[in-house]
């Protein structure tokens, strides 16, 4: 077994002994985080490091070694609280936390003989960083938190990240980034560059990546995965701001964007109403620099994401598939898109590869272009990796040689040597803009399982994938619902 493994494999086995205290994963994996941080802070302090403390005495490692029973928890409940009011990647971890260990004794020996017996800081940061990405997987994998909406597949990340081919100094955004997915697999694809000298590497750790995450429970996870594989340290500034990333644009600018924002599909707000109930608002995010007002999250994300590009800036993002046709402002954003930048290439991904059921997501790659009274997208290539592929979760999970096909098609050193394929389709300018509200949906091969009935998927994808259908639904309907409905009668909490 593997150390990695072998780490992994002790983290979690600890898990079940605290889920009978009612501990769902997030709460132990976010315990750990707290518990990581203090000791590898500790371990700064001494040889080989011995660095000054960034965690005040009586808060730190050694305060928490030095107690034991009732005294621990309460002792654990007070760092928790103080070191919330922190700043840089301390404030973001302890941000709002909180103890979950109710239990001394189980708390005691989580601090003692799982995080203590390890030396983390002189560990290789790939078995720490791949034993926290490994317990984050199990997290997602557990369906009841519904922590997997802020995990992207790895295997799409990967080949994402080779066709996108982040270079030494290039400076890597994600406005939504969950557990730090995009920016951890761009940061090993440029560290994999032999000819990195000192002042790159020293970039890479600390000036490359930037992220928004809203969650503080997620933005902490992922400050967490940063660190454990080497990217700042615990007395840098974040590279992660807790906010959320829609609200305004922040000033900067990008060299490249990579992300998956959350899948639901209206922004809202309740608020009380004349007649003293409860009412819900859809939220219309109104912003100088966007092409058009609209309450749909994604479309926001999308003009966001153009607002961060430098000029040459390069995306790709993630994106639901009514992003491709929904009218109305739907059609404004890709007008204006082909229009302003270069959208040259369309992945439709299958189904069964989120752990967000019932997805039906794409990923859109474009380029930010100078002002120009032509429009820059000359021809759009769409890879239809959806018809007659059929993935699950569990039984048949989407892998990294699944894309190696697109990745290759993609030819990402020279796009002009692409070559169109039964999946890999060119589509005009002209050809868009003929179509009904300019849709992007694009299909064009035969979904063989309609027409062939010797030929039907094994009964359980059928069954998976008329769920996800089924899910896909509910949650429109859900949505339509929500924006109707008063909400009056909600229990006050």
């Amino acid at each position: 077994m593997s150390a990695q493994n072998g780490l992994v494999q002790r983290l979690w086995s600890y898990c079940n002994v605290l889920r009978d205290d009612g501990l769902s994963y997030g709460d132990y994996l976010e315990q750990l985080t707290f518990l990581l941080f203090l000791k590898m802070a500790d371990e700064q302090t001494k040889p080989p490091f011995s660095r000054p403390s960034i965690v005040p005495e009586g808060l730190d490692w050694p305060s928490l070694l030095a107690r034991d029973g009732d005294d621990l928890e309460v002792h654990y409940r007070h760092v928790l609280t103080e070191l919330g009011r922190g700043s840089g990647m301390l404030g973001v971890v302890f941000r709002k936390a909180q103890n979950r260990i109710q239990d001394p004794a189980k708390l005691r020996r989580l601090v003692v003989d799982l995080i203590d017996r390890e030396s983390w800081l002189t560990l290789d940061a790939d078995v720490k960083g791949d034993a926290y990405e490994g317990l984050l997987e199990k997290n997602a994998e557990d369906v009841k938190t519904g922590a997997g909406q802020y995990f992207t597949p790895r295997p799409l990340i990967r080949a994402i990240v080779e066709v996108m081919r982040p270079e030494p100094g290039t400076v890597i955004c994600d406005p939504a980034c969950g557990t730090g997915g995009f920016l951890l697999a761009a940061h090993e694809w440029i560290s994999q560059n032999p000819l990195l000298d000192p002042d790159q590497k020293k970039h890479l750790r600390f000036d490359a990546l930037r992220g928004w995450e809203i969650v503080d429970a997620t933005a902490r996870l992922c400050v967490m995965n940063l660190l454990l594989h080497g990217i700042g340290s615990e007395e840098s500034d974040s590279p992660i701001a807790v906010d959320d990333a829609l609200k305004a644009d922040p000033g900067d600018r990008f060299d490249m964007v990579l992300t998956n924002p959350p899948f639901g599909k209206k922004s809202s707000m309740t608020f009380v109403n004349e007649e003293g109930g409860v009412a819900r608002e859809d939220l219309v995010v109104v912003r100088d620099d966007f092409w058009t007002s609209t309450s749909n999250k994604q479309l926001n994300f999308v003009q966001h994401v153009k607002t961060l590009l430098a000029i040459g800036g390069r995306a790709a993002v993630v994106v639901p598939d009514n992003v491709l046709f929904e009218g109305g402002a739907g059609e404004t954003v890709r007008r204006k898109l082909l229009h302003e930048c270069d959208v040259h290439t369309l992945l439709r991904l299958p189904t069964g590869v989120f752990y967000a059921q019932g997805v039906k997501a794409n990923v859109l790659f474009f380029d930010r272009k100078p002002a120009s009274e032509t429009p820059w997208t000359r021809e759009l290539w769409v890879y239809d990796l959806r018809t007659n592929q059929h993935f699950t979760l569990k039984q048949n999970p989407l892998r990294y040689e699944h894309l190696q096909d697109f990745v290759a098609a993609f030819a990402a050193e020279d796009r002009r040597a692409r070559d169109e394929s039964e999946r890999f389709r060119r589509f005009t300018y002209d050809e868009l803009l003929q179509r009904d509200k300019v849709s992007l949906d694009l299909v064009w091969l035969r979904d063989e399982s309609l027409e062939d009935m010797d030929n039907l998927p094994p009964p359980d994808v059928i069954a998976q994938e008329i769920v996800e259908d089924l899910e896909a639904a509910l949650a429109e309907f859900a949505a339509v619902a929500e924006s109707l409905a008063p909400v009056a009668d909600e229990p006050t909490p």
